[in-house]
C-alpha cells in the first residue's frame, strides 16, 4: 500500500545502510495528529523508530527544517529536557523526496482533550506544572555548553521574528485581513527592549510533549518533540504561544486547534501557569501581554500557511477544514491582549 511521502523501497535500502542493527522494516503506518511536518511509525524486527519529514507542499523558506530539529535533540539528549533518542538523518532528497531522520519511539501520549486522558484534579495540576517546569528547563540549556553556540541570533530576536513571520504571512495569505495589519504594527510600536538569549522552543504545547499516565500516579512528560522552530531567542516568546492555545473557564469558546485538556479541573489556568513559570525560572512578567499577543500573531501565520496547503489539497490526514476559520480569532485575541483585556 503507497504510502503519502514516504517511498519504501529507497527508504529499505537506505535503513540498511544506516540502521543495520533495526532489521528491515515490517510495518509503516502515518502518526496522526500533525498538522504540519509528518510523522510515521515504523516497526522493525529490533525496534520501534519514529520518522521525520516535511509536509508534502508550500514550504515556506526556513520552515520544516529536519536538520534543525536533528541538531537539537542531539545536542539535549543526556540533559534535564526530555527528548527522543536521535538515530539517524538523511540529507539527501532522492530517498523519500525530502530530508528526513529517525528517532527512537517514546512511550508516551500527545494529550490535547480531556476525553483522551480522564485526570484527576491532583493530575491535572501536576501536569500543568511540570508542563511548566520543563518549559523553564528547556530556557536554562547552557546552549554553548551543549554545542548550540551559534544556533541562532539572540539579539534583536523579537524584531527579526517580527519581520519573518510578516514575510510568511506575505507568501501564504489566502485572503486580505486588514486587521492583521494593524496587529502587526501595534507588535512593532510595543516591543520589548529585552537582552535575554536562550534556547527557545519555538512551539511548547502539551500536545507536542509526550506523556505517560498510570492509575493513581502523577503524569510524566517523557519527551518534547517537534523542535522544528527551535533557536537562541527571547525565552517570554515560547510562554505567550504556549499560553495562546490555552483555555481558561469562562472563555468565549475554544479554537479549533487548541484542545479542552485545560479545562480539566485541577489544571492550572493562564496566569497561574504563568505564575509557576516564574517561580521555577526566575522571569518577569512584567510585559506578558505583548508575549500573549506575539504568540497569537505567530499561531495565525502558521495556520494561515496550513490553510494555505489544505486549500492546494497538500494537507495529509483530518481536521484540517478549519484551520482557516481560526487565524481572524487569533488575530483578534491579539488586538484584546494588547489591549489588556
Amino acid at each position: 500500500m503507497s504510502i503519502p511521502g514516504i517511498d519504501r523501497p529507497r527508504l529499505v535500502a537506505w535503513m540498511a545502510a544506516h540502521v543495520p542493527d533495526a532489521g528491515e522494516p515490517t510495518e509503516i503506518a502515518l502518526i496522526s495528529g500533525g498538522r504540519s511536518n509528518l510523522t510515521y511509525r515504523i516497526e522493525t524486527p529490533g525496534r520501534r523508530l519514529v520518522l521525520r519529514r516535511p509536509p508534502l507542499g508550500h514550504v515556506l523558506p526556513t520552515a520544516h527544517d529536519m536538520r534543525r530539529e536533528w541538531r537539537v535533540i542531539s545536542a539535549l539528549a543526556g540533559t534535564p529536557v526530555p527528548v527522543p533518542e536521535p538515530v539517524a538523518l538523511c540529507a539527501d532528497e532522492d530517498v523519500i523526496g525530502a530530508p528526513f531522520y529517525l528517532m527512537g519511539h517514546v512511550e508516551g501520549e500527545a494529550i490535547r482533550s480531556r476525553e483522551q486522558a480522564a485526570l484527576s484534579p491532583e493530575q491535572a495540576r501536576a501536569l500543568s506544572e511540570r508542563l511548566a517546569e520543563v518549559l523553564a528547563a528547556i530556557h536554562a540549556v547552557d546552549h554553548a555548553a551543549v554545542g548550540l553556540d551559534g544556533f541562532g541570533r539572540p539579539e534583536g530576536y523579537l524584531a527579526r521574528q517580527l519581520e519573518r513571520w510578516g514575510q510568511q504571512w506575505e507568501r501564504s495569505k489566502t485572503r486580505e485581513l486588514p486587521e492583521y495589519d494593524a496587529l502587526a504594527a501595534r507588535l512593532r510600536e510595543r516591543l520589548p527592549d529585552r537582552p535575554a538569549a536562550a534556547l527557545v522552543h519555538g512551539d511548547y504545547r502539551l500536545d507536542n510533549t509526550l506523556v505517560r499516565l498510570a492509575p493513581g500516579a502523577d503524569p510524566e512528560i517523557r519527551a518534547v518533540v517537534d523542535w522544528e522552530m527551535s533557536t537562541l531567542g527571547d525565552p517570554l516568546a515560547d510562554l505567550g504561544l504556549t499560553l495562546t492555545y490555552w483555555q481558561d473557564p469562562g472563555d468565549d469558546g475554544g479554537l479549533p486547534v487548541a484542545g479542552d485538556i485545560t479545562l480539566t479541573p485541577g489544571f492550572l489556568d493562564t496566569r497561574a501557569f504563568a505564575a509557576h513559570y516564574a517561580k521555577v525560572s526566575g522571569a518577569d512578567l512584567t510585559d506578558l501581554d505583548f508575549y500573549l499577543a506575539f504568540g497569537n500573531f505567530k499561531l495565525a501565520v502558521i495556520l494561515e500557511g496550513i490553510h494555505a496547503r489544505f486549500v492546494q489539497g497538500k494537507t495529509v490526514g483530518e481536521g484540517f477544514e478549519g484551520i482557516g476559520a481560526a487565524v481572524p480569532l487569533l488575530v483578534a485575541r491579539a488586538h484584546r491582549a494588547l489591549d489588556g483585556r
